[in-house]
C-alpha cells in the first residue's frame, strides 16, 4: 500500500507565500509523475502542476510565474512553493501521484488534501 501525505496548507493574506509538501510512502518501485490538483468549493478539481521524474514542469495558466514545483526523487516528495497568492487560490490541495507498484501494476495515487484559503 503506498500513501501520499500532504501537508503546509492554512490560512493567508493575499500576496503571501505557502508551501506545500507532500511525501510518498510504503512499497513500491518507483515513481513517475508527480502533480498538484485543486478543487474550490462549487468547481472542478483542476490540474495545478505537474513535474516528471526527470524534472519536466508543467503549470496551468492560472498560477504560472508564482508557483513552482518540485520534486526530491530520494525522499519521494514534491514540493508546490505558492508566492503572490490570491483568494482565487483558495481551494483544497491534492497530491497525486503515478506509482509502479511492480513491474506490471501501475496506479494512480491521491493525497487526503490540504486546505488552503486566501483571505482578501
Amino acid at each position: 500500500q503506498v500513501q501520499l501525505v500532504e501537508s503546509g496548507g492554512g490560512l493567508v493574506q493575499a500576496g503571501d507565500s505557502l508551501t506545500l509538501s507532500c511525501a510518498a510512502s510504503g512499497n513500491f518501485l518507483s515513481i513517475t509523475n508527480m502533480a498538484w490538483h485543486r478543487q474550490a468549493p462549487g468547481k472542478q478539481r483542476e490540474l495545478v502542476a505537474t513535474i516528471t521524474s526527470s524534472g519536466s514542469r508543467m503549470y496551468s495558466d492560472s498560477v504560472k510565474g508564482r508557483f513552482t514545483i518540485s520534486r526530491d526523487n530520494a525522499k519521494n516528495t514534491v514540493i508546490l512553493q505558492m508566492n503572490s497568492l490570491k483568494p482565487e487560490d483558495t481551494a483544497v490541495y491534492y497530491c497525486n501521484a503515478g506509482v509502479w507498484l511492480t513491474v506490471r501494476f501501475f496506479y494512480d495515487y491521491w493525497g487526503q488534501g490540504t486546505q488552503v484559503t486566501v483571505s482578501s
